[in-house]
């Protein structure tokens, strides 16, 4: 009986993978985003409205967690001889920066998990401003060590 295995990419430790699912994550992130920017301020929040928050919120923690728990760890265990030794490097050094952003959307995460009175819900649209301009910064630190971490990708199947 011959058997084949598979690597499953949702799991996998891989750097491009965990990349790659690391940039789904982001992109369900600012989907729900911007859906949620976009809606009219109202007296009073509507269930369609609240399950969207809800969606968003959980989609934000989802994104916040790949980063630090998978990519950047992922980076730390890669040998110094490595092809994402650039990578790395980029990660220490914007990982504080990065850690900021994330506590500035845990604190967004937290004020709208419980009941959402009126007062809180009329601030919506100016956190979700202030947790965009986080969230941009996040991004483009990101970036940077996506593409270094792309770049890794192409020297180790070159060599």
């Amino acid at each position: 009986m011959n058997a084949t295995i598979t690597a499953d990419p949702v799991h996998s430790k891989a750097l491009p993978e965990l990349a790659a699912k690391l940039l789904t994550a982001r992109q369900e992130s600012l989907v729900l985003y911007q859906k949620l920017a976009a809606l009219k301020p109202r007296a009073r929040i509507e269930p369609v409205q609240q399950h969207l928050l809800q969606r968003f919120r959980q989609a934000l923690v989802d994104y916040l967690a790949l980063g630090p728990f998978e990519v950047y760890q992922a980076l730390e265990e890669q040998p110094a001889d490595s092809p994402y030794r650039q990578a790395r490097d980029l990660a220490r050094r914007f990982y504080a920066r990065i850690a900021r952003t994330t506590q500035a959307a845990l604190a967004f995460h937290d004020r709208y998990d419980s009941d959402l009175s009126t007062p809180t819900l009329a601030e919506l649209g100016e956190e979700l401003s202030r947790l965009g301009e986080h969230l941009a910064v996040r991004i483009e630190l990101e970036d940077r060590i996506l593409a270094a971490v792309r770049k890794g990708s192409r020297t180790s199947v070159a060599a």
